[in-house]
Formats: C-alpha cells, sequence, structure tokens
C-alpha cells in the first residue's frame, strides 16, 4: 500500500494550505508532528511511502539556542535518511538533501565548486581560499528519489568552528578591502542572527543592522525587528555575540533597484523548473519579507527577458548539484547596474510563499499534483 505523508507542525500555515490543495486534488496524506515523530514515524503503515519533510517550528527567541536547536534538527534529518534505508520510503526531498543546504557553508563551496556565481566570501585570517573542504565529507547515505533511482550523495552533520572575533572581523575587512559585509549563522532561516555590517577604516565609523539585540537577562536575542547601531562601543558587544553563533561572512553587493527601493528575487524551483518567481524589496540591507519589507511580483519590475531566462537556468544547474532535491527557494542578487546574477543561498524547505498561498496556492497545487502521481505509480 502507498501512503503519501507530511512530516511538520499542526496548525502551521504550510500544513493548512498543503492540506487544502491536497484536499482539492483528492490526495489523502497522514501527518506526523514533529513533537513525537519518531513514535508516530514507528506507527505509519507498512508498505511504500511518500514522505514531505517541512521543518519544525522553535519557539524560542535566544540565538545562543540556534545551534542546539538547528544540530537536534540535523540529527533528526540524519536518522531519518537511515529510516529511508530501512524502509520503503521516498522523499519529496531527501534529509540528505535538506542537511546540505541548510548549512550555508556547504551549500556555497557546492555550488562554488560547480562554477556556478554566489556571494563572495570573506576570508578569515591565515585562510588562502574559500572552504572547499567543507563540500566533502566522509559521511555517505544513499538518497531515494522519485525517479527510484539510488544515487550516492553525502551527509554533513560536522560543526562548524567559530571563525572571527570582532577584532579579526575588522582585520579581514580591511586586509581584503571588504568594508561592507554580511554576517549569517551557517545555520538558521528567517533572518535570524543575518546582520549586515559597514566599516570606515579610514574614519573608524560602522553601522550594524539587525535583528540581534543583547538582553540583560537572556543574552543576545532576535527581535524580529531590524535596527541599525551606529555607536562602537554597541556594535562590539553586538559583534561579538552574533559571530560566537559560528558565521559566514559575505560581500554586501549593492542590489539593482526599483523604485528607490533596493530588491533581490526569491525563486522557487520544482521538478527542475521555476514555479514562481518574487521580488523582495527593502529600504534597508536585509530583504526578508516578515521584517515589513514589500513583495512586488516580477512581471512589475520589468526586468529584462534575459535576466529572467539567467535567473531560471542557472537555478536549474544549482538544483543539478544536490541529488534528491525536489524543491527548493533560491535567492539571488541582481547587481546594481549590471543585472548580474549571484546565488545568495537556497532553501530546501524555501516554498512557504505568501504571495502564492493566498491567490492561486499554485506551488502547494504542484507539490499535492506530485504526490498523487507517485500514489498513483504515474
Amino acid at each position: 500500500m502507498r501512503q503519501a505523508v507530511l512530516l511538520g507542525s499542526p496548525g502551521t500555515k504550510r500544513s493548512i494550505f498543503l492540506e487544502q490543495a491536497a484536499v482539492k486534488e483528492g490526495l489523502p496524506v497522514l501527518y506526523v508532528d514533529w513533537k513525537d515523530w519518531e513514535s508516530g514515524a514507528a506507527h505509519l503503515p507498512e508498505g511504500e511511502l511518500f514522505v514531505k519533510i517541512d521543518p519544525p517550528v522553535w519557539e524560542s527567541c535566544r540565538l545562543e539556542e540556534l545551534e542546539l536547536l538547528t544540530g537536534q534538527y540535523r540529527g533528526a534529518l540524519d536518522r531519518l535518511a537511515r529510516l529511508g534505508e530501512e524502509r520503503q520510503i521516498t522523499f519529496f526531498n531527501h534529509p540528505s538533501a535538506i542537511l546540505m543546504l541548510l548549512d550555508k557553508r556547504l551549500c556555497k563551496a557546492k555550488l562554488r565548486e560547480t562554477g556556478l556565481p554566489v556571494t563572495e566570501e570573506l576570508l578569515w585570517p591565515g585562510q588562502e581560499t574559500p572552504d572547499r573542504d567543507a563540500a566533502r565529507s566522509p559521511v555517505q547515505t544513499k538518497v531515494h528519489v522519485q525517479t527510484k533511482v539510488s544515487v550516492q550523495t553525502k551527509v554533513h552533520v560536522r560543526p562548524v568552528a567559530r571563525m572571527y572575533s570582532a577584532e579579526e572581523l575588522l582585520e579581514s575587512m580591511r586586509a581584503q578591502r571588504m568594508f561592507q559585509v554580511f554576517i549569517k549563522p551557517v545555520y538558521g532561516s528567517g533572518a535570524a542572527g543575518v546582520s549586515a555590517f559597514r566599516f570606515q577604516p579610514g574614519t573608524g565609523r560602522m553601522a550594524l543592522y539587525t535583528c540581534a539585540q543583547l538582553h540583560p537577562e537572556c543574552g543576545l536575542v532576535n527581535t524580529k525587528r531590524l535596527r541599525c547601531f551606529t555607536k562602537r562601543e554597541e556594535i562590539l558587544p553586538l559583534l561579538e555575540g552574533i559571530l560566537a553563533l559560528s558565521c559566514i561572512v559575505e560581500r554586501w553587493y549593492a542590489k539593482a533597484q526599483c523604485g528607490g527601493y533596493s530588491y533581490d528575487l526569491r525563486m522557487v524551483m520544482q521538478e527542475g523548473e521555476p514555479d514562481f518567481l518574487l521580488a523582495r524589496l527593502s529600504k534597508g540591507p536585509i530583504t526578508n519579507l516578515h521584517l515589513n519589507n514589500h513583495p512586488m511580483e516580477c512581471s512589475e519590475l520589468g526586468l529584462p527577458a534575459r535576466v529572467r531566462e539567467e535567473a531560471a537556468d542557472l537555478c536549474r544547474r544549482a538544483m543539478a548539484c544536490f541529488p534528491g532535491l525536489t524543491c527548493a527557494g533560491i535567492d539571488l542578487l541582481p547587481e546594481r547596474g549590471s543585472l548580474a546574477l549571484r546565488i545568495i543561498e537556497m532553501n530546501a524547505q524555501g516554498d512557504l510563499i505568501y504571495q502564492d498561498m493566498y491567490r492561486e496556492n499554485r506551488i502547494y497545487r504542484h507539490q499535492a499534483v506530485m504526490m498523487k502521481r507517485w500514489l498513483e505509480g504515474k
């Protein structure tokens, strides 16, 4: 017996809108809650399973707990990968593919290794080239993809050592003449801990844009509200706390503009092809939409056809780097002036697009169609 399964959190928009799409398609779906997923998985019916994995919901705002929570999630994905080997499980996105994209450094190293344009990394003291070894790991697993072909990919679960102190960051920025950078936790999403930092070595002036804040009792917390700090005595302690999370540091590029707003692009890819393209406009450096930034359909941007075609081709090539990946949200940066595209990052669970859900719900309807096709053996 074949059965479609969603592993997620009940009551979230992800589960609600996928369920709506499944009902319209006449697709029966079993739901397993992350809170008791191991016992729930043990009681799933015998037979072939098609499992979609949604991310767990975390309630903590303490950024010091980010690595602990993501570490637990990575461990669960690793166990799911092994479970897939023991039982007849086809994954919508294989756990090993989700693992590879969760690690921003590993993901970028893989894309760079393939020759795809990505945002440039700042090198830490003593490092001559970006960490290409991050794209290699001795742990291997078989990936059972939808085509029923077993291929080999690599599961990466090793922790990433802390890179910088605040003074080391300033030293590296001076040495590489990279005076505007983005700082991102290697693991994490939703702009948690993501910061944009500008430094003028001649004057010593600096500015830090971040949702992080030092709380007297809770330590470093995610406020989900972007603030700009300009005082050195405020910035340096914040930088120390953020960099302690294990971060990747990248060049801060000037983004293309529309109507006085800077923007980047979120492309949702499914089954190797573009499914939805959205622009994210912001007056500040961080474009995440939950920070009161502005979504815009790309048809309103007036992007040249060549740029849209290049975006689609770039995302196809990026998807091909990761076996077992059926769906991903890919963030693209069009540079100001040239509109040359770079991949900012990839998210194996980047299919939550409110501007689609509340209109056509096309992304989740496509997923329901895929699940139904699998269930019917077509």
